[in-house]
């Protein structure tokens, strides 16, 4: 079999295994890991979880990290182009080659744990952690900065030994998930909390907080508080929004925390100065000399913390697009409040809403011009945008990905390499 073949063969297996869907659980990642030699024990980490602000602070620690001279693992999701976004070894992704050779390595090992029992069969999230740890491991890391994918406690990252553990933002998102009270996801979020390791705690509700601080009590974790350590200011950082410099004080709060992991606070402030993270309210050059900006930002509490900075800008065209009702709803309702123009398209994910089901959420009293398109038509070629004035991009980091393909010139993101979060049956 030829090598074109076999890398053919082992995406399909992957696809396979993505389209199975989600399940949350520690067991199947604990026994995959096992059999792989528990890699992600071969270097200290760093936990992440949250409902916001996870991969921006990842990214922070990551670059606090290597501004110490520290070879770094980065593990995220999702991605916004490319499979490997998520698995980064000093910043650089890891190629999608390799994704997949590695994949081979491991198919055997989930192949034999389906056999023996179908509901026992590891999802695409937990194969593509396990390669993250094998890569991490394999690239001798000094430190690996871990976000978890949905939750916490049954995250498949959670089978983690970390320094620290940093709680980023609770809100309501992934209810058929996580819960439909801000106390039920604050504790899958708290489920990150080990026992003797400091929890850095960012800014939540007083009733996630609650949770939180009840379930670091009862493990036995210290508990720090971004409020308390940043009294007269929180610092600086390139990322835009004072959301931002919340998870630039976690992420130097948990760095500062890391035992065994030496800290120059001057370092590390530069380096939260210089942090690079994609999709959030992102500012780029279109062709032309115009403003686009792009911004992930899709639920509830995500848009109350860009809303500050859309209504800083003089009648943007608004492209919109989201997954789920319920999250286009809120954001529809911000963006009428300051959009010139609204644009509706639909992201190339099977989770999206359609232009009717999200035209339908357009405020009554909005006034400007509303009208539906195609990302392919709004971004014909790389560094263009035939939309009129400053362009805002806003509601879905599927969105964001293929908006940003095209501004680069780049072949569109696969979209069966994104999670897939229907429940497995």
């Amino acid at each position: 079999m030829s090598a074109v073949m076999d890398t053919a063969s082992t995406f399909a297996w992957l696809m396979n295994l993505r389209n199975a869907g989600s399940s949350l659980g520690l067991e199947r990642m604990r026994e995959l890991s096992l059999r792989l030699g528990n890699p992600q024990n071969s270097a200290p980490c760093i936990h992440i979880a949250g409902t916001n602000g996870k991969g921006s602070t990842a990214a922070m620690i990551e670059a606090i990290q290597r501004a110490h001279g520290r070879t770094t693992g980065l593990y995220t999701s999702p991605h916004l182009i490319e499979i490997g976004e998520r698995i980064q070894v000093n910043r650089q992704l890891m190629p999608t080659e390799r994704v997949l050779k590695v994949a081979e390595e491991i198919r055997p090992h989930i192949e034999s744990m389906t056999a023996k029992n179908k509901e026992g069969a590891p999802t695409f999230f937990e194969a593509i952690t396990a390669i993250a740890f094998l890569e991490f491991k394999r690239a001798k890391v000094d430190v690996v900065v871990l976000e978890t994918g949905l939750g916490g406690r049954l995250d498949a990252t959670n089978i983690c030994l970390p320094l620290v553990t940093v709680i980023t933002s609770i809100g309501l998102d992934h209810q058929d998930f996580l819960g439909d009270t801000i106390e039920a996801i604050a504790f899958e979020k708290a489920g990150i909390i080990k026992a003797g390791v400091p929890c850095v705690i960012s800014k939540v509700p007083a009733e996630a907080e609650a949770v939180l601080v009840a379930q670091a009590k009862k493990v036995g974790a210290p508990v720090y508080f971004v409020r308390d350590r940043f009294k007269s200011g929180l610092p600086q950082t390139s990322l835009v929004g004072e959301h931002q410099q919340w998870n630039a004080g976690a992420a130097l709060l948990a760095s500062e925390l890391a035992a065994g992991l030496t800290f120059d606070e001057a370092k590390a402030k530069v380096a939260l100065r210089s942090v690079n993270w994609g999709g959030r309210w992102q500012k780029l050059k279109l062709n032309d000399g115009r403003d686009l900006i792009i911004d992930g930002s899709h639920n509830e509490e995500g848009v109350r913390a860009t809303e500050s900075l859309l209504a800083k800008l003089n009648k943007p065209t608004v492209i919109v697009g989201a997954l789920g009702v319920e999250r286009a709803r809120t954001l529809l309702a911000a963006v009428a409040k300051y959009a010139g123009e609204i644009i509706l398209v639909s992201p190339t994910h099977e989770r999206a809403c359609t232009i009717a089901e999200i035209k339908a959420l357009v405020p009554l009293d909005y006034r400007g011009m509303v009208r539906s398109s195609a990302v392919g038509e709004l971004f014909p070629s790389p560094m263009q945008c035939s939309a009129a004035g400053q362009v805002l991009v806003m509601g879905s980091l599927y969105l964001v990905g293929e908006v940003l393909a095209r501004y680069e010139g780049k072949p569109a993101p696969h979209n069966s390499w994104q999670d897939k979060l229907s429940v497995k049956s």
